[in-house]
């Protein structure tokens, strides 16, 4: 299926450990159409172990202005999140105060992208290290754990607006 990227993070995070980015899409039940998701998520190996990657990860979210646990926020209508994500020659780079993230992200995803010119992102808080860096998720290992209810209410939720590199939105 997609296959993860690691990210960059900056020193301080060095709590998080990996961080990963992975792109998917699925059909939105109310009207057909694809809906591009994006997940990051840290892989649990940090120097002091999962459980304070979790708690750095939280407030990682929570100082850039997304609300973990809450709900879904739309990046168009608030301006101060510092989200930035651009969409280029098959990949998704979604850029944020203290992170940088790209994956490669499949020709469905990019469609949907360009249709609904905006991407639901995901930013779980729980480590997922089954998923390490360049290797394959299936359908049922991604459906596990960004379906998993306590995933999806310790994560933070929002609406990201695509640009591409010319400064356009998609």
């Amino acid at each position: 299926m997609t296959t993860s990227q690691a990210t960059t993070g900056n020193p301080p995070y060095s709590q998080l450990g990996t961080l990963m980015m992975i792109g998917w899409s699925g059909a939105h039940p109310e009207d057909g159409h694809d809906v591009p998701f994006l997940l990051t998520y840290s892989l649990g190996d940090g120097k002091d172990g999962p459980e304070t990657g979790t708690e750095v990860m939280g407030t990682m979210l929570s100082q850039a202005g997304l609300l973990v646990g809450g709900e879904l926020q739309d990046a168009s209508r608030t301006p101060s999140l510092p989200l930035t994500l651009i969409v280029e020659a098959g990949r998704a780079v979604l850029t944020m105060p203290i992170f940088s993230a790209q994956c490669p992200v499949p020709p469905e995803w990019l469609a949907a992208a360009d249709h609904r010119g905006q991407v639901y992102g995901m930013f779980a808080t729980r480590p997922w290290p089954e998923a390490k860096p360049g290797g394959p998720v299936s359908e049922d290992m991604l459906r596990a754990f960004a379906g998993d209810e306590g995933v999806i209410k310790s994560s933070a939720h929002c609406l990201i607006p695509v640009r591409s590199l010319q400064g356009r939105s998609s």
